[in-house]
């Protein structure tokens, strides 16, 4: 995966393609139908995502089968990454059209604009490169995820996040520091749908806390 000048890289997770229940239960998303979420959400990703541009999904893109998944990936712009999460089934099924993914990972760790980003469907507290931090003591890694949508468990790593960032530990150098904790959820409701950059996702996340 290459950045240029051409091209931005979005992270989103848990759109839940052809999830019906997502509008009335859990996350009460609100929508009359499934197809009218699933146009939406392609909608909102099109406006935003240019052909070469790169998006990554952390897990849970599709609830659809083979068949109905790989004709909205057909649909979608960009090029596409997947990391896996529990509900991708599709992916399991011999039917399925790959070719719209550049690669398909349980994990991965990756260089954003001289960060770094782990990516995992499921969220990692103690990821690898938390501690490490940039001349002027800004973050260098950031721990993007999914899986927990906007459930008691994102309030947990809510907290965990607080309760670690006031306690301090000292650098190399001997001095007393706040423990960095740069976790993100990329749950696609808290974008309204659409796939952002880590920026974006920075400046959203921070919002929230």
């Amino acid at each position: 995966m290459q950045k240029g000048s051409d091209n931005l890289r979005y992270y989103i997770a848990d759109c839940h393609f052809f999830h019906a229940a997502l509008n009335d239960h859990m996350d009460h998303r609100g929508f009359s139908n499934v197809e009218e979420m699933n146009e939406y959400m392609l909608a909102k990703w099109n406006r935003k995502i240019r052909k070469n541009d790169d998006v990554v999904i952390l897990g849970d893109f599709s609830l659809g089968n083979a068949e109905e998944t790989s004709s909205l990936l057909k649909r979608l712009n960009g090029r596409l990454y997947l990391i896996k999460g529990n509900h991708d089934r599709y992916l399991k099924d011999k039917n399925m059209d790959f070719s719209r993914f550049e690669w398909i990972k349980p994990y991965e760790e990756l260089s954003d604009n001289r960060r770094k980003v782990v990516l995992c469907h499921y969220p990692i507290i103690c990821y690898n490169g938390q501690y490490r931090r940039n001349e002027d003591n800004t973050p260098k890694t950031y721990m993007l995820y999914g899986h927990v949508h906007n459930s008691k468990d994102q309030c947990l790593i809510e907290t965990f996040q607080k309760i670690t960032r006031s306690t301090t530990t000292a650098n190399a150098q001997g001095e007393e520091l706040p423990i960095p904790c740069n976790m993100i959820n990329c749950f696609c409701m808290y974008s309204d749908y659409e796939p952002l950059t880590l920026d974006e996702w920075i400046a959203l996340n921070f919002l929230q806390l």
